[in-house]
């Protein structure tokens, strides 16, 4: 008797409930992805993040990029100009010298480096970058002249501070003909 039923509930499992249609089934079926068509650019992607403020999905995009086309200078350079957007100084400087010496011709390269030379206090260094993006740039960039002011600026300022203390010297007379500074630090 078991296997009398145990036979009957068998084919009860076999047979077809109705089920979905082959239509049905096509019309349900995820879409296949198109191998043969190009994805977006990662750094196009990226530099419209940038332009969104939208940091960290730039760093994800430009590094798609930099795994779909290498660690070019535009790359190296693009990874550098996020780096500094999130405050990652040293890693912002590492890449963008990167980018630098892979391409010496590189105004926005030179540009970003010598932003984050001024932010690390490195001002001499930030005034030469500088100096030599505004002459990659042959002066026509009104924002690289501005940075270029304000590094000259700033440089100057810290070889000359006028708002340091002053200090009290006093020349004291020792014996004949020998004078001693002092100063009260």
């Amino acid at each position: 008797m078991l296997c009398l039923i145990t036979g009957v509930s068998l084919l009860a499992a076999c047979q077809s409930t109705g089920g979905l249609t082959p239509a049905e089934i096509a019309r349900n079926a995820p879409l296949g992805a198109d191998g043969s068509e190009k994805g977006v650019d990662g750094l196009l992607v990226g530099h419209r993040l940038m332009e969104a403020g939208e940091y960290e999905l730039a760093l994800r995009a430009y590094l798609r990029g930099a795994a779909e086309q290498g660690m070019t200078a535009d790359v190296l350079s693009a990874l550098g100009s996020v780096n500094l957007r999130l405050g990652r100084l040293g890693q912002a400087e590492t890449l963008l010298r990167r980018a630098v010496k892979a391409d010496p011709a590189s105004v926005p390269a030179h540009n970003n480096l010598g932003v984050v030379l001024m932010e690390r206090g490195k001002l001499g260094e930030a005034r030469a970058v500088f100096q030599q993006a505004f002459a990659l740039d042959s002066g026509s960039s009104d924002s690289i002249r501005k940075n270029l002011l304000l590094a000259i600026a700033r440089s100057n300022a810290a070889v000359y501070d006028e708002t340091a203390q002053s200090h009290d010297f006093a020349l004291v007379r020792r014996d004949h003909g020998q004078y001693v500074l002092l100063s009260q630090l």
